[in-house]
């Protein structure tokens, strides 16, 4: 039986795990990168690939933090005060550490130094994240417009107030502000945190994002490189 290791890792704007999409697509202005490994650096691999628009990534969940699982976690989108079975999520803290991931392909590089790699839109997978498989989206068979999304239909409208003063907005790079800003909707804070006066903050593309959020309102309070 052959041992699973990584063919690929990705390259994002999320050095750590704070701040990232709770789920691919949500966010897809965000860039990311995929660079395989020597051994698996042959575009013989990806022959086809490129007629597809979008893929599957299989991934590791290699900063999760915890070497025991629990049958049920807490959905950060429930407030992280309900309780529903692991299976029923798509939590981190599982008993295998293994993510799922559809992402849009929008391009195949032919790197001089890194061999092909992928461009990716709508990841929610921090830097640096292994890649362990990556397959093509077929809507034919993986597309079910007709399916009930359990506890996440009640969900999936939501989204906050983003008030990002020009001043703080000016020092991120134009291409990399949609994103951004769609990072902040999607709410970064923690479930259960939801302390009106608390300033937050995470990484993204070289800077320090803080902010703060009272109701449904986020507002940036400093950029710092």
């Amino acid at each position: 039986m052959r041992k699973i290791t990584p063919i690929a890792h990705i390259r994002t704007d999320f050095s750590t795990k704070f701040g990232i999409p709770r789920q691919s697509g949500l966010v897809k202005e965000l860039e990311g990168k995929i660079v395989f490994e020597p051994e698996f650096r042959n575009m013989e691999a990806l022959r086809g690939l490129e007629a597809f628009s979008h893929i599957w990534l299989i991934w590791e969940f290699s900063q999760a933090g915890k070497d025991e699982w629990s049958p049920t976690v807490r959905p950060p989108r429930l407030g992280g005060n309900q309780r529903m079975g692991v299976f029923a999520t798509r939590s981190p803290f599982r008993p295998n550490p293994i993510g799922l991931s559809c992402v849009e392909l929008k391009g195949i590089e032919q790197d001089g130094k890194l061999g092909p790699v992928l461009h990716v839109l709508g990841a929610d997978l921090m830097d640096l994240t292994p890649v362990l498989d990556i397959k093509p989206y077929v809507p034919l068979a993986d597309s079910h417009p007709e399916a009930s999304g359990g506890f996440s239909d009640a969900v999936q409208d939501y989204g906050l107030e983003v008030c990002f003063p020009e001043k703080w907005l000016n020092l991120i790079p134009r291409e990399k502000r949609a994103a951004l800003i769609g990072a902040l909707r999607q709410d970064p804070r923690p479930a259960y945190q939801n302390d009106p006066d608390r300033i937050y903050g995470f990484a993204f593309a070289g800077f320090e994002i803080r902010f703060q959020v009272k109701e449904q309102m986020l507002t940036v309070c400093e950029v710092e490189e």
